[in-house]
Order: structure tokens, then C-alpha cells, then sequence
């Protein structure tokens, strides 16, 4: 008898083992662009906090900021082979995972508020995420970072402009530097980490950035001049594979959800007040702000309406692309519900 109940308690012993090792390795690795210590890593630690506490404090919980795991679409490609858990991703990394999100940030001029921008966020939210899910990925929060500006060596008004400059242009966006081509733009594809030196050393001489952003690097000291336009917002989620969620125990998983939606809360009422700062902080210590007259401003929106018909069914799937433009229609027209 006891030789046949041996195996069995053997078996049993390995699998409590495993069970309590499996308990004590869990951890979520999360990347991001965000410098250390900013807002974003900060709320990052806060959402990692709340997720070993749930945990009962065994869990490991990482945050690597500045872009060490690489750029955006490195990251994306780390979570899908287990290497990330996570990351805080603009659109330029989310569209790697679900291109129709393409449709909140790459849209020139289309957005005149930030009331705009939440109301048709807020109404694709609910299918945006079971995109995602589709995917393999849960979203935890939504989150966004300013409006885009441009920063350049030389001073420009017009988008003649820009023609004679180089511009950093995102390396996974192909079908956005196809388009500038088109219309006698030169972009020149660098990940965001290159940004700095690229700009220091003449291989680019124009940055689209939000203020802060150009804040955090320095972009400001080599080009000290911004336009004044909100070209588009730059908008973003933090996500976790389907598969972290899934072994994180219900407890980790409702403290994720609660922790995840007030992380994108703080970020996006902080980082909007945080773009005013950061123009003014750079102001005085020499950024020129140049805003464009009525009449430029005209050639600006002549250009994105130019745009639109290139962008629908490439850039952004024509189906989404309707749908924001009817979500802004009715928000326009006073039928917001």
C-alpha cells in the first residue's frame, strides 16, 4: 500500500512546490519612453504598487523608462515574446498591436479640444478594447501627453516652411513618410532615442513634440523654435498580455482596473496642465514661440484637409475613420450623449 501512495504524495509534494514558486515569480515588466521619475513613471509605480499589494507583496513588478527596452514597436514585439508584460505606448506603438487606434492621434488639426478628444475616446472605448483583447492584450488605462508641436533650428510659419527641412519621422510609420514624400516633405525615420543626438548633429533639424516631452529631453537647446498649432494629440494606453492578466489572481486583477483608471486620470488632467508649464519654462530659457496668422493658419488646415483622403483606408481603416468623424459631428452639433 505504501508503495503505491508514495508516488502519489510525491506527486502532490511537486505541485505545491510548483505552486508556490509559480506564486512568488510573478512579476509584470513594464516599458516606456517616459523619463524617470516624470509623471508617467510615477503613475507607472503606482500601478505596480497597488498589483503587489493584491499580491499579497510576492510579486516582482518592474518599470523600465527612457526607452531602455528599445522604441515603441520594440516594445510591443517584447510583450508578444514574454520579455514585457507590459508598456505605456503612444499610437505609434499601439497601432503595432491594433491598427484602428491610429485614428485618435493621426489626424492633423482634426481635434480643437481636449473636450473633443475625450468625448470620441470615451464612445470607441468600449470596442477599441475588445480589439485589443482580440489581440491578446487588456487595457488598463487611457492617458495622453499634449498636443504635438513642431520644434525646429530655424523659424517657420507656413507649411512651405518645413519643405526645406529634414523632420523626424517615427520608423515604424511607413505609410506617414510616404505621404510627406508625396508632398515634398523629407522625413527621416529614427527611433525617439536617437532624437537628440540626430537633431545635435544636423541629420534632422525639425522634431513634431509635445512641449514637455521636449521639455524632458533638451530637443529645445537645438531647436529653439516652436510652432504654435495643437497639430494632433499625442494619445496612449498602458496595456499587459492577455496572459499576465489571466495568471494574476482576481484580487491583482480588480486592483490593476482600479489602479490603471486612476493612473489615466492623473496623467491626462497633469500631463495637460503640464504642457502650459513646459512652453513657459522653455520660454525662458530661450525657446521662440511663433504663431502663425490667420491666413497661415488657413494654409495649415488647407494642408490637413489635404491630408484626410490619404490617410483613410492607409494610415487609419476607413470604418474607424467614419466613425470619428461622426462621434465629432454630433459632438459639434450638440448631439454628445
Amino acid at each position: 500500500m505504501l508503495r503505491k501512495l508514495w508516488p502519489l504524495l510525491i506527486g502532490a509534494c511537486l505541485a505545491l512546490g510548483n505552486g508556490t514558486a509559480g506564486a512568488a515569480d510573478k512579476q509584470l515588466r513594464i516599458g516606456t519612453l517616459a523619463p524617470k521619475s516624470s509623471l508617467y513613471h510615477r503613475q507607472l509605480l503606482e500601478v505596480g504598487e497597488a498589483w503587489r499589494a493584491a499580491q499579497g507583496g510576492s510579486g516582482k513588478y518592474l518599470v523600465y523608462p527612457d526607452g531602455s527596452q528599445g522604441g515603441e514597436t520594440d516594445m510591443a514585439r517584447r510583450m508578444r515574446i514574454g520579455q514585457l508584460q507590459g508598456a505605456l505606448l503612444s499610437v505609434v506603438g499601439l497601432r503595432e498591436i491594433e491598427p484602428s487606434i491610429a485614428a485618435l492621434q493621426a489626424l492633423p488639426l482634426l481635434f480643437r479640444s481636449w473636450e473633443e478628444v475625450d468625448y470620441v475616446r470615451e464612445k470607441m472605448r468600449g470596442g477599441m478594447e475588445k480589439k485589443f483583447l482580440d489581440k491578446g492584450f487588456v487595457v488598463l488605462a487611457w492617458g495622453d501627453a499634449g498636443w504635438v508641436r513642431f520644434f525646429s533650428k530655424e523659424a517657420a510659419l507656413r507649411p512651405d516652411d518645413y519643405k526645406r527641412m529634414k523632420f523626424f519621422a517615427w520608423a515604424g510609420e511607413n505609410e506617414q513618410q510616404e505621404i510627406m514624400k508625396s508632398l515634398g516633405y523629407t522625413p527621416v525615420p529614427l527611433e525617439t532615442s536617437d532624437i537628440l543626438p540626430a537633431i545635435q548633429t544636423g541629420m534632422i533639424n525639425a522634431v513634431p513634440s509635445t512641449p514637455y516631452f521636449a521639455l524632458a529631453t533638451q530637443i529645445y537647446n537645438s531647436a529653439p523654435h516652436m510652432l504654435d498649432i495643437n497639430w494632433a494629440p499625442i494619445v496612449g494606453a498602458l496595456v499587459i498580455t492577455k496572459k499576465a492578466w489571466d495568471e494574476s489572481s482576481p484580487e491583482a486583477q480588480a486592483a490593476l482596473r482600479s489602479a490603471g483608471a486612476k493612473a489615466g486620470l492623473q496623467m491626462r488632467a497633469k500631463a495637460r496642465q503640464e504642457v502650459d508649464e513646459a512652453v513657459e519654462a522653455m520660454k525662458k530659457r530661450g525657446l521662440t514661440v511663433n504663431t502663425p496668422n490667420p491666413a497661415q493658419m488657413q494654409e495649415w488646415q488647407a494642408l490637413a484637409e489635404k491630408l484626410y483622403p490619404r490617410i483613410r483606408g492607409k494610415m487609419v481603416p476607413a470604418e474607424t475613420f467614419d466613425e470619428v468623424m461622426g462621434h465629432l459631428k454630433d459632438f459639434r452639433n450638440g448631439k454628445a450623449k
